[in-house]
């Protein structure tokens, strides 16, 4: 009982959420085996993934570079690969989409559709470098680690990544609440994105790119029923106010960096049609409740550790 005491409070405080979330996953398809085809192999890949994390954590002594490096980093595959599970879980436990809230809300707000009103200011130019800032997104939580890597500020790393893992993790909860596919598919013709929003050298084969991570590569059949449901909350907004609030709050080298490109990628969430506004009014709310209640869960696993290890 000792030994299993010793292994489970070795986890750090990303461990420890990452194994909740998986369990969370592996619950949810269980219990909505009945509609999910693939379940058998999403809860195997789950409980593989959760072991992984308790092995890493008991072998990590901090002595080994190779180890250390891959307890440090393991999130980054990890996040994207959370994120195509969720392919395979959100659409079809809900059967349907919920962009007619969306825009019902927007419009509450503006009286309109806020990308076609954006869509009157676009020129290539502006196309092209919010296309490149857009594509930016997954790189900044990266660079935020290596600058406090860098700088031996591991307590402020373990941290930044625990509050990313987890904001990426609230994020996918809303998506499983409130599926949508956003402006790009409901306000606009898809096929015509490049024809109306043309970009000058890179936006094509970043747009493609994105679309194909999104599990809708080109060439794709009515795109529309089987793209990624990711619209609500904007993960783009919440995981970049984080990253922006993060390098502030831990005065990083880097903060002005990251607050001029995080502003102009949460304008690109709209000006490209990624987003409703709504939802970036979501992800800013999920970026104070993931940087709130984060905070207490850290340093409550924190004293648990500290008092157990006494």
């Amino acid at each position: 009982m000792n030994r299993l005491k010793n292994f489970f409070f070795r986890l750090n405080t990303p461990d420890l959420i990452v194994i909740l979330f998986y369990l969370i996953l592996t619950i949810l398809n269980l219990i909505f085996f009945q509609r999910i085809v693939f379940w058998k192999i999403l809860v195997s890949a789950n409980l593989l993934i959760i072991t992984f994390v308790f092995l890493i954590s008991e072998i990590d002594n901090g002595k080994n570079k190779i180890i250390k490096t891959v307890h440090n980093w393991y999130a980054v595959p990890l996040i994207f690969g959370t994120f195509k599970e969720l392919y395979y879980m959100v659409y079809p436990i809900h059967g349907r989409d919920y962009d007619e809230l969306l825009i019902a809300a927007d419009r509450f707000i503006f009286g309109t559709d806020p990308t076609h009103v954006l869509y009157s200011i676009s020129n290539p130019y502006l196309t092209e470098f919010l296309q490149i800032v857009y594509s930016s997104f997954y790189f900044l939580p990266i660079i935020l680690g290596i600058d406090l890597l860098l700088n031996n500020r591991h307590r402020a790393f373990e941290f930044s990544v625990f509050a990313v893992i987890y904001g990426f993790f609230l994020s996918y909860i809303g998506y499983l609440f409130l599926p949508a596919i956003g402006p790009r598919f409901t306000l606009h013709n898809f096929e015509a994105t490049n024809l109306e929003l043309p970009g000058l050298f890179l936006t094509n084969f970043l747009r493609e790119t994105i679309n194909a991570g999104e599990s809708i590569p080109s060439g794709t059949i009515n795109p529309a029923s089987v793209v990624q449901r990711d619209v609500f909350p904007s993960g783009h907004t919440q995981m970049t106010l984080i990253v922006m609030y993060l390098s502030v709050k831990l005065k990083t080298k880097s903060r002005y960096f990251f607050l001029i490109t995080g502003t102009l990628l949460i304008f690109a969430t709209v000006y490209l049609r990624y987003h409703y506004f709504v939802d970036l009014i979501g992800g800013t709310f999920f970026m104070i409740l993931t940087m709130w209640s984060g905070n207490i869960i850290y340093k409550k696993w924190k004293r648990i550790k500290s008092s157990y290890n006494r």
